[in-house]
């Protein structure tokens, strides 16, 4: 994707001296009123980069996780330290399961290989599971977006979509998941409208708004709890979102409001569909309520509100510390409210979702 006509990726290595010894991120704690890049010199301030949210998205916080690693093999290629980096980068966020996944990879890589080689290794891992996100997202993208076609050519209008936090290029590689849908559905001529969930407590759908700024898709932000609303009065084509981890028999957990939005469409006969690239997917889980562990955020999210006035950017205290905040993260969807879950091989009801993928059957 493109800021102010300049392509960028979410994360990338950095080289100086002919040798790798950084990583760059787009710094999402600035979004969406500056685009800064911030640079990351140990797996020690990947790991505070995950947990504060500068960088944030399920695909993304994986790839990220992967060069922590590599940078922790550049200062010390040790047993203790691949499993010291390991053990610090799983603990930042527990619910996205691409995280673990990624880290899982990097280290059955390498484990068995020579300290020597360890680094370089790390490096070329870490690189070939960023290209694969940006292939996997591209792909699910195009899926998504012929259902959005086939929207407009039963209507013979611009399509609404409603989306729920933020699942654009900036929380993957590049493209995003529901958010590669609309993309190409809009640079393939399908006249399509997002509206936008706020998604507190961290507005995330600003940072959708920004993007589709961005890109010329029109948008309309609306607060968290209209949605149920403009599905009432037909004003809702299809709800599409993005997940933090997919349980085996299609169960979504995904930012905390997602089930809200399920149940309204359900109610509503709206079409609920789920972007996911297929490392998203835990074939190991099979009930996700009482297998997918739920994050708790810190409450200061929720009494502390950001953005911008005539003096710049500030934070407001919505309430008072004597108050006491519960701030869970995310939510489970259960596959009965799921029309249909997009992937980079297709799209499958929850309950044929195996079907896409035969090999996960043998992790199950």
């Amino acid at each position: 994707m493109k800021v102010n006509g300049v392509a960028y990726r979410s994360i990338w290595p950095v080289t100086r001296d002919g040798r790798r010894s950084r990583v760059a991120i787009v710094d999402q704690t600035r979004l969406p009123f500056e685009f800064a890049i911030a640079e990351l010199d140990s797996h020690d301030q990947v790991a505070n980069a995950i947990t504060s949210m500068q960088v944030r998205g399920a695909p993304l916080i994986g790839v990220a996780a992967a060069y922590g690693v590599a940078l922790a093999m550049q200062d010390d290629p040790s047993d203790g330290a691949l499993d010291a980096a390991v053990r610090r980068l799983l603990a930042t966020r527990p619910t996205a399961v691409n995280l673990r996944w990624a880290l899982e990879r990097v280290r059955a890589l390498l484990a068995p290989a020579s300290e020597v080689d360890r680094a370089e290794l790390a490096w070329h891992e870490a690189d070939r599971i960023a290209d694969e996100d940006v292939e996997l997202n591209c792909a699910l993208g195009a899926h998504g977006a012929r259902l959005i076609a086939a929207v407009h050519a039963r209507t013979g209008r611009a399509v609404n979509v409603l989306t729920h936090c933020n699942t654009g290029w900036i929380a993957t590689v590049d493209y995003g998941t529901a958010l590669s849908a609309i993309y190409q559905a809009h640079d393939a001529g399908t006249p399509v409208h997002v509206w936008v969930d706020e998604t507190r407590p961290r507005n995330q759908g600003l940072l959708t708004a920004w993007e589709l700024a961005a890109h010329g898709v029109p948008h309309t932000l609306i607060v968290d709890n209209a949605g149920g609303h403009l599905m009432q009065h037909g004003r809702v084509d299809l709800v599409m979102v993005g997940a933090d981890r997919v349980s085996a028999r299609g169960d979504v957990c995904n930012k905390i409001g997602t089930y809200l939005k399920a149940v309204s469409a359900r109610d509503c006969g709206v079409p609920f569909y789920v972007a996911v690239p297929s490392p998203t997917i835990d074939w190991t889980i099979d009930d996700a309520l009482a297998q997918i562990p739920i994050e708790d955020r810190p409450g200061a999210e929720v009494r502390l509100v950001r953005g911008r006035n005539a003096g710049g950017v500030a934070e407001v205290e919505l309430a008072g510390v004597e108050t006491s905040v519960a701030n869970p993260a995310f939510d489970v969807t259960p596959a009965r409210l799921v029309t249909g879950i997009i992937t980079e091989r297709g799209v499958a009801e929850p309950a044929a979702l195996a079907r896409l993928f035969p090999a996960a059957r043998a992790l199950r």
